[in-house]
């Protein structure tokens, strides 16, 4: 299966694009669908866009109890939200930086950045709005001001945009690679180097659709780097510089090495989880301000319960 848009971005006017292997062929396409989606989307609301003509497989409408054969291509056009009315809610945020432009939020583990189709509340974009009310509208009524996003149970700074102009400027830096991005995270095992770079491909794992696995099938470019900053034996706190952005790239790339982060729910050991979600927290971000110019560079602490954690290896 393959995909050329990355479900835990879904928003209205998405186009996404699956091309199903033999593993999913006779599965009702409603099915599929729904568990494709990483976001909280019911079946029957997937049910409902398939009778609006918004799915199609080989380019014709079906029927949600339509059976998948190998090699259908099937195209979801993700219909505008009618009626939904997003709520500004009072979530506490903790604010780094803010402007008249841009504001810069590190955001704590457990919170969603933006909502979708089915969930509309308790995200960073419904705190934003009570926040600041002034939020860039580049990328539809479900993700305003959002330009970039980290994974809910990943906790750190994450920037947004209060007016297109801005978020205009930050989207051309993320997609020409100047944002400094950088991350700490706790894996397991004792990497042997104390630098590298991991240049793997990133695509969907055609044997669980909802996770993302290094290959070479239908896949995109993917780098990062990384510093080993300390060593516990059968630990290492490693620091990771993003050069791409995919989905999930920091948790695929790091189990592909052979060393998985500390309580990672999907991609990590099953066994033994010692944190409740992954310890990965994105420390430090810096970009040129959109109507300055000025480089502007934050850092964020580690999270207390990641702290902890450390903190606890260290005396053990």
């Amino acid at each position: 299966m393959s995909t050329n848009q990355t479900s835990s971005e879904i928003a209205s006017q998405d186009v996404m694009e699956w091309t199903v292997d033999k593993t999913y062929a006779g599965e009702r396409i409603d099915k599929f669908i729904t568990e494709a989606l990483e976001e909280d989307v019911s079946r029957t609301l997937v049910q409902q866009w398939i009778k609006d003509g918004h799915v199609k497989v080989n380019e014709k409408a079906i029927k949600p109890n339509y059976k998948l054969s190998e090699h259908d291509v099937i195209m979801l056009q993700v219909p505008e939200p009618q009626g939904v009315e997003l709520i500004a809610e009072d979530i506490p945020l903790n604010v780094v930086y803010e402007d008249a432009d841009v504001i810069v939020i590190n955001k704590q583990r457990g919170l969603v950045v933006h909502p979708a189709p089915g969930h509309y509340s308790g995200t960073l974009v419904n705190a934003l709005m009570h926040h600041c009310k002034d939020l860039s509208g580049i990328n539809g009524e479900l993700r305003p001001g959002i330009v970039h996003r980290i994974d809910k149970d990943t906790s750190g700074l994450i920037m947004s945009a209060k007016n297109d102009k801005a978020h205009a400027s930050l989207a051309e830096q993320l997609k020409a690679h100047t944002v400094n991005r950088k991350y700490i995270a706790l894996v397991h095992g004792n990497l042997q180097h104390d630098q590298g770079t991991i240049d793997a491909p990133i695509g969907r794992d055609s044997h669980d659709r909802k996770m993302y696995t290094v290959t070479e099938k239908n896949s995109k470019h993917a780098v990062t780097h990384f510093v080993v900053m300390e060593r516990f034996g059968d630990f290492t706190l490693v620091e990771l510089k993003l050069e791409t952005g995919r989905t999930h790239q920091i948790r695929v790339h790091m189990k592909f090495i052979g060393h998985p982060l500390v309580g990672d729910p999907m991609y990590g050991k099953s066994k033994g989880m010692l944190m409740d979600g992954q310890a990965l927290h994105a420390a430090i971000l810096g970009f040129e301000h959109p109507r300055t110019g000025e480089w502007l560079q934050f850092e964020a602490p580690i999270p207390t319960d990641m702290d902890h954690l450390l903190q606890t290896i260290r005396t053990s």
